[in-house]
């Protein structure tokens, strides 16, 4: 007799919260990929918003953790995320720009 095949379930740490949900506008402002501008187009917020908001949630230590690692990655606004992708991948060079 032949086993089923059981496929494994993928565990993630933080899961998604429901959009609707204001857990959703602090988990997307710690998600690297989700950038600024996804963020205002599924909620409204404006990185401002998402600041106030998490200056509000969070403990002061983990605001500026929180703070600190948003303005270091060039990946939670969009055109910085995109000029350092072509930046990897050799298409410009750093200096054509400064």
């Amino acid at each position: 007799m032949k086993k089923k095949g059981h496929r494994p379930v993928t565990r993630v740490k933080n899961l998604e919260p429901n959009i609707e949900s204001p857990d959703w506008v602090i988990w997307a402002a710690w998600a690297d990929r989700i950038t600024f501008e996804e963020i205002k187009k599924k909620t409204g917020y404006r990185e401002s918003d998402v600041i106030k908001i998490m200056r509000r949630s969070l403990k002061p230590s983990s605001f500026r953790l929180w703070r600190k690692r948003v303005h270091e990655k060039s990946i939670k606004h969009r055109k910085k995320f995109e000029y350092s992708r072509k930046l990897m991948s050799g298409k410009i060079k750093k200096n054509d720009y400064l």
